[in-house]
């Protein structure tokens, strides 16, 4: 989580700063002795005390071990250095609480109070929590990596269809100009894995194929179109439950493609959970939440969406965990390893990402889709 605070002289935020209060990360100015000056939400709500109270005390106090801390601040005030970053424990609740957050620390410059001076009045403190820049890295590296799979599938599935097409039209001639019927079956063979190919080609290009039909989508009506299909399917052992944020409201997108998205993943679930559903005990959530200050790749969304599919299977084999949404991965005998890369793909189009949590005895996707 990251933090900020501001300079200020009263309790009336200052407005050069109101654009802090929208961030999910904590923003403050402090002066070279550790006051406080404005502190926006993020940073009010992460301590549990009211702005009021946090702007009157000395940010050094937060922290268990302030020294480090302490003489940063005044390197970057006198200019020893612009900016420098360090980790640090923030206290949660008080001085006295035991509840620390593990963070890492920026201390940058700000303006010059005095034009000439080579001091610095002030300088902006920035905190990250620790697991939230790791996750951010991670998405980043996967935005990236899913960019560059799709694009070597989409050029590679190109280059299989034209043969493809030649195979198979050679194959019938031939069969054609045999007489004896087992030389025909081996025709036959070739037609038919000729035509398997094909389709599994066809899928590998079909999110780039079909025109986007945009209009207004509510994540409901497609948490319910999925559930209908997969409850078809497995009528018996399997139970769906739901858990939804009804405040959430409609989107724009395309609404056929978020329902395969959402389809392939919850039956991937099931499919995962064929042991459990045997056993009469298999289960799966669909659960809806509104997130607020979302980064999706590199790009701050206000509000987004998040929606959880979560079951109590088996869980991803460890190996293949990184690579999951990968096309041709697969965690089970006989999968084509395609449903979470075109899930992937489509919530992509839609500036949304996929990730998951996995562990025996419990899986969690969750995509996340900005909001207007």
């Amino acid at each position: 989580m990251s933090f900020a605070l501001s300079i200020m002289n009263d309790d009336a935020p200052d407005p050069k700063f109101a654009a802090l209060d929208w961030l999910s990360t904590m923003v403050a100015v402090v002066r070279v002795d550790g006051e406080c000056v404005f502190a926006n939400e993020a940073f009010e709500n992460v301590l549990g005390l009211s702005r009021r109270s946090v702007r009157r005390s000395n940010v050094f106090d937060w922290f268990a071990d302030a020294q480090w801390l302490r003489e940063t601040v005044e390197g970057v005030a006198r200019n020893a250095y612009a900016s420098s970053r360090l980790d640090a424990q923030l206290r949660l609740g008080g001085r006295a609480h035991e509840d620390v957050l593990q963070v890492h620390v920026l201390v940058s410059q700000m303006e010059q109070r005095h034009r000439g001076e080579s001091a610095f009045d002030e300088v902006l403190v920035e905190l990250v929590e620790n697991t939230q820049a790791t996750r951010q890295d991670r998405e980043e590296r996967t935005l990236d990596q899913v960019q560059a799979t799709k694009e070597l599938t989409r050029n590679l599935a190109h280059e299989i269809k034209n043969p493809l097409g030649g195979i198979r039209g050679a194959a019938q001639l031939l069969a054609m100009e045999l007489d004896a019927p087992e030389l025909t079956e081996y025709t036959q063979v070739i037609i038919h894995e000729v035509d398997r190919l094909q389709s599994l080609v066809d899928r590998l290009l079909a999110p780039h194929r079909r025109a986007a039909n945009v209009g207004d989508v509510n994540v409901h009506e497609i948490c319910e179109r999925v559930r209908a299909v997969i409850q078809a399917e497995h009528p018996r052992g399997l139970l769906i439950d739901r858990d939804y944020d009804t405040s959430l409201p409609d989107f724009r997108g395309d609404r056929e493609q978020l329902i395969q998205a959402v389809l392939n993943i919850v039956q991937n679930a099931a499919q995962a959970c064929a042991a459990r559903i045997a056993a009469g005990d298999a289960r799966i959530m669909l659960r809806t939440r509104v997130a607020r200050q979302v980064t999706i790749g590199k790009q701050r969304w206000r509000l987004a969406l998040e929606l959880h599919v979560e079951d109590n299977g088996p869980g991803i084999p460890a190996g293949i965990q990184d690579r999951i949404f990968y096309p041709l991965v697969s965690g089970r005998d006989g999968g084509t390893g395609l449903g979470l890369t075109l899930s992937q793909s489509i919530v992509q189009q839609h500036q949304g990402m996929i990730d998951v949590e996995s562990e025996p005895g419990r899986t969690s996707f969750r995509i996340t889709l900005p909001l207007p």
